[in-house]
């Protein structure tokens, strides 16, 4: 960027961004009006410790980790209540009968031979050594060890174990966990690592303020995010301390002073930086570990990027798209991740104010405009960015095949207008120049004789020499340029620095930008500017300096979005800590050749319930197939040969009025589709998904069938 950070990168010099007081790197952000006041605080940080003290297990990818119990890796053989507490009796019943019989001497005396054997003569009979209470008691004592053995080993055959663990202990711990979370050893609320820095007054600080009530959890993740980049060197200790000794909890802000969302409507940690979408529900195809565990996303699953296929109204924007953009605000507004938001006008993608910057495009009342070049001043970089938005759709999805013609005539125009003029082409100008109006053509050539551009004349002559050929490019990019071209669009996209232009370049910095299209009217328009927002996008997280800031593109409808660039794009990533939120209303706004590296491209693949077959088809493909134990059941009549098994047979037909029949299981290993296409279009209920997940390390997680509302 040209800018130096306090400034939008085009350089029209707006009003300069406030600088934080604390250590945290500042977005590109315009100044805002001075916000409202924070909410009061709460009589006490009782609540915040909770929250921060509470445990957060390690767990497997995608597992709400607030609170979370885990439960064993295979399922328990548990047995059925009514049974477990019969059998006990049962037990009991048998084990007191056994003592019955031999006390009353029904069984023989052979259970007091061990007693003859080794208890010694003295100590029997009336004249026994150990008096008549010794002799007593011995005899007392060897019939309380044959009783005790009994007792063992019923307890044994009747699960007593299990029934105390079940109905007796569960009854204890629930007091317990009703009585409160207990400090851990390391207590968080403590910064023990400060401490140990020797930032002691500052951690004393941060203590006082988390106790009462003044801290919330965006303050804690914020200055956790500061403290990180004191250890890793980019601040300086001193500055911390003195940012935290001046301002507590509210020290380090994020530019816009805002220390909290206008209203958060999912739920989230941002402790473990998750965001919870629903529940796994407690069916035999999700893995017992996930059973009734909650399900979340956060950066370590983004970063594979995500992509979600269900129709109109199966909760793509209300229970993925809404609760992913509001958390990875929350993150922004922590100096932990820039994130860009795109739908249309009304998506409910969240209030405004949630938001540094917002782009109304086609709306005159707009504050920002959005920069088509990216915020670069090289032309080739710029002609390929501009090439992908305008025609990237129009390019044959087969490998090998690109947008490299569309680039070069962009860039045979850019530069010799860049070199003249100081800047790039506005919409009507770049339109006439693709059209060949003799009037520009002129100019340029006049401009570039003058300054002695050899160079760049050569281009312009051989864009001159192109145009009306066979083959040229340059009339399919003026009849997309004109969709751009239009009265909705006027004062949009200049180039002159007469607006607010936002551009990508400014994802180095914890920036919120939310993106609205317009839809109603224009939708080959807004197709051609979400490719545009993509190609920037991926183009500019590629060269970030800080890539420890996560970088997010959410697009709440990616129809005619998917090209081949984008899907090279998409792949590379992960390298750069950066991921994409992608949703699809069917698998058939993409190209055939497309939906299988696109799926492949995304670690993260969500598929909705109202899903056709045709969409279920490609998931099942790239979820593939494991081995399952497959039971086959068959019932053999029995044949009865003598005359009395006959007649039983006859009385149980009476009885049961079903012939008698063995029953005969065969077990054996067998090759399924994790999830078949008719399970995914017919099995899905409302308001549930089937969601499989891969961590940035490579860890993954099957598909699971998770409850969105849960």
């Amino acid at each position: 960027m040209d800018s130096d950070g306090t400034q939008e990168a085009r350089g029209t010099h707006a009003n300069p961004v406030p600088r934080p007081a604390g250590p945290p790197e500042v977005p590109v952000v315009p100044p805002r009006p001075p916000q409202a006041p924070a909410p009061p605080p709460l009589p006490d940080g009782s609540a915040f410790l909770a929250w921060l003290r509470a445990p957060r297990p390690e767990a497997a990818p995608g597992v709400w980790r607030f609170g979370h119990r885990p439960r064993p890796a295979e399922e328990l053989d548990v047995t059925p209540t009514r049974q477990l507490l019969s059998g006990a009796v049962v037990a009991f019943l048998v084990g007191w009968l056994i003592w019955s019989l031999l006390q009353n001497g029904y069984l023989g005396n052979w259970w007091w031979v061990p007693f003859d054997l080794i208890v010694p003569d003295a100590w029997r009979g009336a004249d026994s050594d150990l008096g008549e209470t010794g002799t007593f008691m011995v005899y007392r004592g060897y019939e309380l060890l044959v009783a005790l053995a009994i007792m063992v080993g019923v307890a044994r055959l009747g699960r007593w174990g299990e029934v105390w663990r079940r109905f007796v202990a569960a009854r204890f711990r629930r007091p317990e966990a009703q009585a409160g979370p207990t400090v851990p050893q390391d207590d968080p609320a403590q910064w023990n690592e400060l401490r140990a820095a020797g930032a002691v007054d500052a951690a004393e600080r941060l203590a006082a303020d988390a106790r009462s009530g003044l801290m919330r959890d965006v303050d804690h993740a914020r200055i956790q995010r500061a403290w990180q980049g004191v250890r890793t060197g980019r601040h300086s200790l001193a500055t911390f301390s003195g940012a935290v000794l001046k301002d507590g909890a509210a020290a380090c802000l994020h530019p816009s002073g805002e220390r909290d969302l206008p209203a958060r409507l999912a739920r989230h940690d941002l402790l473990t930086g998750q965001v919870r979408l629903g529940t796994a529900v407690d069916d035999v195809r999700n893995p017992y570990t996930y059973r009734g565990a909650g399900l979340a996303l956060g950066p370590d699953l983004l970063g594979t990027s995500l992509v979600a296929v269900g129709p109109a109204g199966s909760g793509k924007t209300g229970a993925v798209v809404r609760p992913v953009a509001e958390s990875l605000c929350l993150h922004a507004l922590a100096g932990r991740a820039a994130v860009v938001v795109v739908g249309g006008a009304g998506a409910g993608l969240g209030p405004a104010d949630a938001y540094d910057v917002v782009v109304r495009i086609g709306n005159q009342d707009s504050e920002y405009d959005l920069d088509l070049y990216g915020g670069t001043s090289d032309p080739d970089e710029a002609a390929a960015v501009l090439a992908e938005g305008l025609v990237g759709d129009l390019a044959d999805p087969h490998p090998g095949s690109d947008t490299r013609r569309s680039t070069t005539v962009l860039a045979q125009l850019l530069g010799p207008f860049r070199a003249v003029h100081g800047r790039f082409p506005s919409v009507p100008e770049l339109r006439q120049l693709l059209d060949g109006a003799p009037g520009p053509f002129a100019a340029l050539r006049q401009g570039l004789q003058e300054s002695g551009r050899e160079s760049l004349l050569r281009e312009l002559d051989a864009r001159e020499r192109q145009m009306g050929q066979p083959g040229d490019v340059g009339g399919v990019l003026a009849d997309r340029v004109a969709l751009l071209d239009r009265p909705a669009f006027a004062g949009f996209f200049d180039t002159s620095g007469q607006s607010r232009p936002f551009t990508l370049k400014a994802l180095d910095h914890p920036v919120r930008v939310r993106i609205d299209l317009p839809e109603r009217g224009h939708a080959d328009a807004s197709r051609m500017l979400a490719r545009l927002v993509l190609a920037q996008f991926t183009a500019s997280v590629a060269v970030r300096e800080d890539r420890s800031l996560f970088a997010c593109l959410v697009l709440d409808d990616a129809t005619g979005v998917v090209t081949p660039e984008a899907v090279r794009g998409i792949q590379r990533l992960r390298s750069g800590n950066a991921g994409v939120v992608l949703t699809l209303r069917t698998l058939d706004d993409v190209a055939r050749p497309l939906r299988g590296p696109l799926l492949g491209a995304t670690g993260c693949r969500m598929a909705l319930a109202g899903l056709t077959p045709w969409d279920g088809q490609d998931f099942a493909e790239v979820w593939g197939k494991e081995w399952t134990e497959a039971r086959d059941v068959t019932d053999r009549q029995i044949i009865a040969e003598t005359p009395a098994g006959k007649a039983l047979h006859a009385v149980r037909r009476v009885i049961t009025g079903k012939a008698p029949t063995a029953r005969a299981v065969t077990v054996r290993q067998v090759e399924r589709e994790r999830w078949s296409a008719s399970e995914l279009a017919h099995g899905v209920p409302a308001g549930h998904a089937v969601l499989s997940l891969t961590t940035v390390q490579g860890e993954h997680a099957p598909p699971l069938l998770v409850n969105l509302r849960g």
